[in-house]
């Protein structure tokens, strides 16, 4: 069965092993987003949460054995199996076999490089906020293959697919969730140029 943690648990188990903000950042915006998903899906928003935050909890000391450390660490911490096994889908074809198939896994598969890719283009606004940001200008950095290049755009679209949802919904879901973590993620912005124009 294993122990199912504590959002404290989990958030100090990433603490020992990762000390770069970025890290820090990214998983905080996925676990807001997972989270949001979640509650729109009638699921644990917890569970997802907490998955969500560790999903990446080997990246920082062992990039060259992502998700299979995490699996170690995770299993050594006696995580339930299930949760390890979702945190697993999020490297699929990427650097496990671990299909996702459910909706938990599917989310995460979908939403972990979106979360970059719009937390970018936040960056990239006048206000740097998410609070204004809108799906139309996330979908024209999306057809610019120069920005945030490192972003798997096809995992994205595959992963709406599986959760058949158009990349609009997707993206426009991922905006509400990060919206939630807006502060946390240095996001909110100079509220004064909220109302500037693209």
């Amino acid at each position: 069965m294993g122990i199912q943690p504590t959002r404290d648990e989990a958030m100090e188990l990433f603490l020992e092993h990762n000390k770069t903000e970025n890290l820090l950042k990214h998983a905080l915006a996925v676990e807001a987003v997972m989270r949001h998903f979640a509650v729109l899906l009638n699921e644990d928003p917890e569970k997802w949460g907490i998955i969500g935050l560790c999903h990446d909890l080997d990246y920082e000391k062992y990039p060259e054995q992502h998700c299979t450390m995490t699996q170690k660490m995770l299993e050594e911490a006696k995580w339930p199996a299930d949760w390890i096994h979702a945190i697993m889908t999020h490297g699929w074809k990427l650097c496990t076999e671990v299909e996702p198939v459910l909706p938990m896994e599917k989310v995460i598969y979908t939403i972990d490089e979106l979360t970059g890719l719009i937390m970018a283009a936040a960056l990239m606004r006048p206000s740097r906020s998410l609070l204004d940001l809108e799906l139309k200008s996330v979908k024209k950095k999306w057809k610019d293959h120069r920005f945030a290049a490192g972003v798997n755009r096809d995992v994205i679209q595959e992963g709406a697919d599986m959760l058949g949802m158009s990349l609009d919904q997707v993206i426009t879901e991922t905006i509400l969730g990060l919206r939630t973590a807006a502060k946390e993620l240095g996001l909110e912005g100079d509220p004064s140029a909220q109302d500037l124009k693209e």
